[in-house]
């Protein structure tokens, strides 16, 4: 039977293999030693709750599917119905073509056409290249317009440490702003973590969480935005590039795992924040023929 996600596209590397796949270029399977440093899923069925996958050209919702661009409104397909928004972009079910590819690498592409509410064209790439200990995640993006375009991009990456129960791991966040939003998941003010419950940055034991919103001003330890950190030691590191100051933390009590469901949790790396097409929080204009790259990566430590 074809694959939802379309072809996959297997990476090895010394210590290191993942599965990339043709559709929304995610991210399906990385492991390191044999350990499971994602939430991997089955090749026949649809990335559970956006697993692994690219969001672009912009990450996460545009409230009411609307934004305003030279004074004109912009009218978005709503792909979020219950809650009215757009959301995570608009390759998400598209499949990407093959640019590259190696045994430990792959680069794949993707054109963003003029469409409802996003009158632009970009190309826009993904690398995957594994490294001694993890992988890197390389993005691209070519406005290929006669005009200014607006562009965020983020991605939907799931968790873990192997066989440890998701909910024994935990969390730290080098996060120092939250970003409250409505009950549409819509932002709606930016408070300082410092004295509130969400405050990560000391350590929170997962199963104690209950998150689905983004968080800003994002520090950099050793290059890592968060990590995951399991109860034996072990350790998951997420890498981002200074300029992706935004991380979205979404965590799930029902995800689809291991023949049955149990928590879950999805650490977003992302270069804007939530609705940025109307506030232009992190959001970068790119001129005609304006190139931009930037990226994250996960490392595993025993």
């Amino acid at each position: 039977m074809r694959a939802p996600t379309g072809e996959q596209f297997e990476l090895a590397a010394g210590r290191v293999r993942a599965v990339v796949t043709e559709v929304a270029a995610g991210l399906r399977m990385l492991t390191v030693d044999g350990v499971d440093v994602t939430e991997p899923f089955p090749e026949h069925v649809v990335p559970p709750s956006g697993d692994g996958i690219v969001l672009s050209p912009w990450p996460n919702r545009v409230a009411d599917a609307r934004w305003t661009l030279d004074g004109e409104v912009q009218q978005l397909d709503i792909t979020e119905p219950e809650r009215g928004n757009a959301l995570h972009g608009l390759l998400r079910h598209s499949p990407y073509r093959v640019l590259e590819r190696a045994d430990g690498a792959i680069t794949l592409g993707a054109t963003v056409f003029p469409q409802h509410g996003y009158p632009f064209l970009l190309d826009t790439t993904v690398r995957y290249e594994l490294t001694e200990d993890g992988i890197r995640v390389t993005h691209g993006v070519h406005n290929v317009s006669d005009r200014r375009a607006p562009y965020a991009v983020g991605t939907h990456p799931f968790f873990r440490i192997g066989d440890v129960p998701t909910e024994e791991l935990t969390l730290t966040l080098h996060a120092s702003t939250r970003i409250e939003t409505d009950e549409r998941l819509n932002p709606v003010a930016e408070v300082p973590v410092e004295g509130t419950a969400y405050d990560l940055r000391g350590g929170r034991r997962v199963g104690d969480l209950a998150l689905d919103g983004a968080f800003a001003d994002v520090a950099l330890v050793d290059g890592a935005s968060a990590e995951l950190t399991a109860p034996d030691g072990r350790r998951v590191r997420l890498l981002q590039d200074p300029d992706w100051d935004f991380v979205q933390v979404f965590t799930r009590v029902d995800f689809p795992k291991d023949g049955g469901a149990g928590f879950a949790i999805a650490i977003e790396p992302m270069t804007a924040a939530p609705n940025a097409l109307n506030s232009g929080r992190g959001l970068r204009w790119l001129e005609p023929d304006e190139r931009w790259q930037g990226g994250w990566g996960v490392r595993y430590s025993a």
